[in-house]
């Protein structure tokens, strides 16, 4: 069963602070081990949260503690989602997405300001409230940058991704998914007509870091990206 997490008016702040940190850690552990839950060093998610790793420890120990215990913690070995951490990250997740798709599609936010509106909202929403947004905007599986919208019983499909530094020069692709952690990469990438569904066709790998040229099937334009931009485009494998 799906966890409920109602509005509320007044809710305590500490409560509150309490509530989206640990849902930050959730979500965090999460993207880190990947469709299949794996285990994830403490120093990972203390770099992804850009939080100290005593501070991380402490959470991470209390998280796992609880009843029923959100992880499964091994000092020395890392965490991973325990059945309950799962469901709620996948619950947070979809929330997520879900705002970021209804920002962009009904209040025409641009996609790059998506992320951290959807940042601020995703642990406060009603199920109501998601049910009328999923709703509206025809049940979406895909937000704005084409991440995959977990579906109510929290499936996602199969993750067989690579991003464009990581493929082999040559042969046409389409652009699946786009990290959304960065605004200014969002812009950059939009400017050059580069979103899912983009054909493009990597042409060249520069030597020594000197970035990735890339051949855009709809407007045959050219386009060098650094290593940052073409690390957060993934693309079919």
């Amino acid at each position: 069963m799906r966890q409920r997490n109602e509005i509320r008016l007044k809710p305590a702040p500490s409560r509150q602070r309490a509530s989206e940190a640990s849902d930050d850690y959730l979500k965090a552990i999460f993207a880190l081990g990947g469709s299949d839950g794996g285990q994830v060093p403490a120093s990972e998610v203390a770099a992804r949260l850009k939080i100290s790793g005593a501070s991380v420890t402490k959470m991470l120990q209390k998280l796992s503690s609880g009843i029923p215990p959100l992880l499964v913690y091994e000092k020395h070995h890392g965490v991973r989602l325990a059945k309950a951490g799962r469901e709620r990250a996948l619950e947070i997740v979809r929330h997520h997405r879900l705002i970021e798709t209804f920002l962009h599609q009904v209040l025409d936010y641009p996609w790059d300001e998506v992320h951290d509106e959807a940042e601020r909202l995703e642990h406060f929403i009603s199920e109501r409230f998601e049910a009328r947004i999923a709703a509206k905007l025809g049940h979406p599986q895909f937000d704005p940058h084409g991440h995959a919208i977990p579906a109510l019983d929290g499936t996602l499909p199969s993750d067989t991704f690579k991003t464009l530094a990581q493929v082999t020069v040559g042969g046409q692709r389409k652009v699946v998914s786009v990290s959304d952690h960065n605004p200014e990469i969002l812009r950059y990438l939009g400017s050059q007509g580069i979103g899912p569904g983009t054909a493009l066709k990597l042409t060249e790998r520069l030597p020594f870091e000197g970035g990735y040229r890339v051949l855009i099937a709809s407007s045959k334009q050219s386009v060098l990206l650094s290593e940052p931009l073409a690390s957060a485009i993934f693309v079919s494998a």
